[in-house]
């Protein structure tokens, strides 16, 4: 007897339909084909454990199963409960008419309970276009399917749920989700607010900018200066995640296999060590996986000790930074993967870690501050939109106990900057905030007076800036006025934004 059942497998953030055939005749035999992994090969013998354990057998016929399509890789263990389903009822063991208006995916341990798969987001949003009435998984990623309305979403424990559900009749409880009530619910962290920060008043102020229009920052000071205290508070001035947002961003971590459940509703904060690989960074392997900077997708991606990362590996994150996309290519097929971050990298000025000034305990001489910038590339530096100085607390702020603004009234300010910029760019696809803007955009709302072009040209021609540097302080300034509220680029914006040019300027190091 033949029977379909159906399942999904998930190529980067998308996932396709597999069909399951499953064939049962005369003879002796177990045939797997359809370019099955060696997890899905073994699965025959966590089916037939699973089977015995609860009271259902194994068939001691010939069984084919086909994977459809066939050209199409299939792998890890997701597949077993949907290839035992269609077992037992290629065999007659239980009927089960509707069985082919359900997508069903699980893993089975030897008991017949189930483990959790990964990409059940873009498995549920994949059955729910293509008209399928539900879908039946493990409980641990049933909230996490549910986010999609308009399906039935299953989640259960055992393998004997689902045969009775289709057997015997028996109901299972659907898993319902309202998204937008529980994705309303916006949480203040209690261990990282900006009311923390004693003093830096000035690497406070780059910050917000950095927040209100989604730009790259560098932060470079001694150790002990709040380099990391600051970088780590800066999800708590971002504003929520929009609906659009957090469904990018689950799918991402869903299929990665991070999602503990429900949507991804606070902004992601990423931190690899400076031991990362390429690969890790970027997302890549046999069958690729999103790296660190799609984890980071929509959130931060902090670098901690930027020049102690190897060159490489720094190099390679050049395109994303523009496109906000990473394409990543096999002999077999290709994957995209969205990659919209945060770059916020900090490090020491100098090998010593202090800058050259006579006040630190120690210093390193220009050659050697030199050299040891030099580890970072002229082009990614380019793509830093802010460089900002962080230097060493003094004692009396330190010790000051006058609390500074909090994270809340911070955001406050960057959400109204975020509003003005949604409305600039709503016909826009794909563009969010000033960071995103391309080169025609910044001509289109960038527009500025004679006076502060003419202090563009001085500060271009004396700085030697490159003509990206040109567009990051031009969206600078944009995100500057659109935090004071002004519809039109002053100088004093344009004058803040080259600020931020701090590597660019000359003998900075004396």
């Amino acid at each position: 007897m033949l029977v379909k059942v159906y399942g999904s497998a998930v190529f980067g953030i998308d996932a396709i339909l597999i069909t399951i055939e499953v064939n049962i005749d005369q003879g002796i035999g177990y045939h797997l084909v359809g370019l099955p992994d060696n997890a899905i090969r073994e699965s025959s013998f966590r089916i037939s454990a699973s089977l015995k354990n609860n009271n259902y057998k194994f068939p001691g016929k010939k069984i084919t199963i086909n994977m459809a399509p066939a050209d199409i890789r299939k792998e890890g263990s997701a597949y077993d409960l949907t290839i035992a389903l269609g077992i037992l009822t290629a065999s007659k063991q239980i009927e089960a008419p509707n069985i082919e208006e359900f997508i069903i995916m699980g893993e089975l341990s030897l008991d017949g309970s189930l483990q959790p798969i990964k990409g059940a987001l873009p498995i549920a949003i994949k059955a729910k276009k293509e008209g399928y009435k539900g879908f039946i998984l493990p409980k641990q990623n049933a909230e996490e399917a549910a986010v999609v309305e308009g399906l039935d979403v299953y989640g259960i424990d055992n393998i004997k749920q689902i045969i009775d559900f289709f057997d015997k009749k028996k109901d299972l409880p659907k898993t319902k989700l309202d998204p937008s009530k529980k994705f309303g619910e916006y949480i203040d962290s209690k261990n990282f607010d900006f009311s923390d920060i004693k003093g830096q008043e000035s690497v406070k102020r780059a910050m917000e900018v950095a927040a209100a229009g989604g730009h790259n920052i560098l932060l470079i000071g001694p150790p002990g200066s709040g380099k990391t205290m600051i970088a780590k508070r800066l999800p708590s001035i971002l504003p929520p995640m929009t609906l659009q947002e957090s469904l990018e961003t689950t799918k991402i971590h869903s299929v990665a296999g991070k999602t503990s459940s429900g949507l991804v509703r606070q902004r992601p904060f990423r931190s690899p060590h400076h031991t990362i690989s390429d690969v890790a960074l970027v997302g890549g392997g046999q069958y690729p996986q999103p790296g660190e900077i799609s984890l980071s997708h929509n959130g931060v991606l902090f670098l901690d000790e930027l020049p102690e990362f190897k060159r490489t590996v720094l190099e390679v994150m050049r395109q994303p930074l523009e496109d906000r996309e990473i394409t990543i290519s096999r002999a077999r097929f290709t994957v995209n993967y969205p990659c919209s971050f945060m770059l916020v990298a900090s490090m020491n000025p100098s090998p010593s870690g202090f800058f050259n000034d006579s006040k630190s305990p120690m210093t390193s001489s220009p050659v050697e501050m030199q050299r040891y910038l030099s580890k970072i590339s002229g082009p990614l530096l380019d793509r830093i939109d802010l460089h900002i100085e962080v230097e060493a607390v003094p004692f009396d702020k330190m010790t000051d106990d006058r609390k500074g603004e909090s994270s809340k009234i911070v955001r406050e300010r960057v959400n109204k900057a975020r509003e003005k910029q949604t409305k600039r760019f709503e016909e826009e696809k794909d563009i969010h905030h000033n960071a995103q803007m391309y080169s025609k955009l910044i001509r289109k709302h960038c527009k500025i007076e004679k006076s502060s072009l003419n202090l563009l040209k001085n500060a271009m021609e004396k700085l030697n800036l490159s003509a990206r540097a040109y567009d990051r302080i031009l969206k600078v300034s944009r995100t500057i006025a659109d935090l004071e509220n002004c519809e039109n680029i002053e100088s004093s914006h344009i004058s803040e934004a080259i600020q931020y040019r701090n590597l660019d300027r000359e003998g900075w190091l004396c």
